[in-house]
């Protein structure tokens, strides 16, 4: 079971921390208070009961992929950071989806409502930020 809450931390993290980029790119770099609130409150959504919990079984010492790779080092413009940044986000609220089904259904659905409003939201956004670059 402390596998499965490491990777539900880890992947919190991940969720919360993407969807933090996007935000503070639509919030600082295009003032965009609309989208900057919307996707504040996802992040806010991405939440756990079980805090302390989760805190106990980091162990980011051990991390078998701690080392970033080329591509997670390598941004060219603002838009590819948005793109691995909803990437990254989406990715994480899939797994949290299908590993919070082991423990509560409410919890797994509200992980697949965020992934589909930030699929929702990278439709409008990167059309919107692809024409600016």
């Amino acid at each position: 079971m402390n596998n499965t809450l490491r990777l539900i931390d880890a992947n919190l993290n991940r969720l919360r921390e993407g969807i933090r980029v996007i935000e503070d790119i639509f919030r600082y770099m295009y003032n965009d208070k609309e989208t900057a609130l919307k996707l504040k409150s996802l992040r806010h959504l991405a939440r756990l009961d079980n805090y302390i919990e989760l805190l106990e079984t980091r162990d980011v010492k051990n991390d078998v992929l701690r080392s970033s790779i080329k591509s997670e080092q390598n941004r060219t413009d603002l838009y590819s950071i948005l793109i691995a940044n909803f990437k990254r986000a989406q990715e994480s609220a899939r797994v949290l989806e299908e590993f919070t089904k082991l423990t509560s259904i409410k919890d797994s659905e509200n992980f697949k409502y965020i992934r589909y409003e930030l699929y929702n939201l990278e439709i409008v956004l990167t059309k919107i930020t692809s024409n600016s670059k």
